[in-house]
């Protein structure tokens, strides 16, 4: 048991070292995604309207006015292309990024949406959804070290105080907890 209890601790410790960038990066990625409703983790959406008196009518349209109205949009997004959608009636102009401006011709009204990624979150997002098979492989390996990060956490102390004792309690909660969630929710 004495042998046991030594290499728990030192598989702990070098997991939990080696890991240590993946656990912040799932981490924060993992507070970011259960709050989706609440903002978007990727992207910082800014909408700017704006109303112009120049022609965009289909007869009318050159790519000089489309880079007017982004001078006056300040925008730093570059023009990509353009069409009319809903019959017509509205010129949809797409910049680089994931940004774009929407031209009623008829009243004038200008609505631009201009998509940012959000530093640090878009990135950590992305190794999230494992982006590649590579990375599967690298999660596949850190979800591996988790488990046995928890089960040599079970054998690190011992008495009244371990998994035996109080940390018994501990453990049973947190399997309990998410089954009672489970159930009700």
């Amino acid at each position: 048991m004495k042998q046991l209890r030594k290499w728990s601790r030192i598989l702990h410790r070098d997991i939990g070292f080696f890991f240590v960038g993946a656990t912040i990066i799932y981490g924060i990625s993992g507070i970011a995604l259960n709050h989706l409703k609440d903002w978007n983790p990727n992207f910082i959406v800014s909408v700017k309207k704006i109303h112009t008196n120049e022609d965009f009518s289909k007869e009318s349209i050159s790519q000089q006015k489309i880079q007017r109205l982004l001078v006056k949009l300040n925008s730093e997004d570059h023009f990509k292309s353009y069409n009319y959608v809903e019959g017509g009636s509205v010129l949809r102009i797409y910049l680089s990024g994931r940004s774009s401006v929407s031209v009623i011709p008829s009243s004038g009204n200008v609505t631009a949406e201009f998509v940012k990624k959000r530093p640090l979150f878009f990135e950590v997002n992305y190794l999230h959804y494992n982006p590649n098979s590579w990375w599967t492989w690298f999660s596949d390996i850190f979800a591996g070290a988790l488990i046995l990060f928890a089960i040599t956490s079970l054998f690190m102390v011992r008495g009244k105080k371990g998994a035996w004792g109080r940390g018994g309690i501990y453990i049973a909660l947190g399997i309990i907890i998410p089954i009672l969630f489970l159930f009700f929710l």
